[in-house]
């Protein structure tokens, strides 16, 4: 079986936890945590997530109101976090903004 990649479409919302395994786009509105062990989650520039993400990649467009915590991290220019990131490697592109800690290592 194919690797998939699951995805939140603009236009709907969840309010309770997300958890998957592979791939996953989000960009719609969340209201609790979301969460892989191993997978790879893209936050688009419409989303907005009020709760922590958890997962092995973190792709950043939109808005993220919690704690990322991750291996890798990418803040793109139209990302907003308000809160902390704890990952081994960040990458932050200009005009991407946080307001929080960051912790790496």
């Amino acid at each position: 079986m194919s690797s998939s990649t699951n995805i939140l479409a603009k236009g709907i919302e969840i309010v309770g936890s997300i958890k998957f395994s592979n791939d996953m786009l989000i960009d719609g509105k969340v209201e609790g945590e979301v969460s892989s062990e191993k997978g790879s989650v893209t936050i688009g520039e419409n989303a907005i997530i009020k709760g922590d993400v958890k997962a092995g990649e973190v792709n950043l467009y939109g808005q993220v109101e919690g704690r990322i915590e991750t291996k890798r991290c990418v803040l793109n220019e139209t990302s907003k976090l308000i809160g902390d990131i704890k990952t081994k490697t960040l990458s932050t592109k200009e005009g991407a903004k946080v307001e929080g800690k960051v912790e790496m290592g």
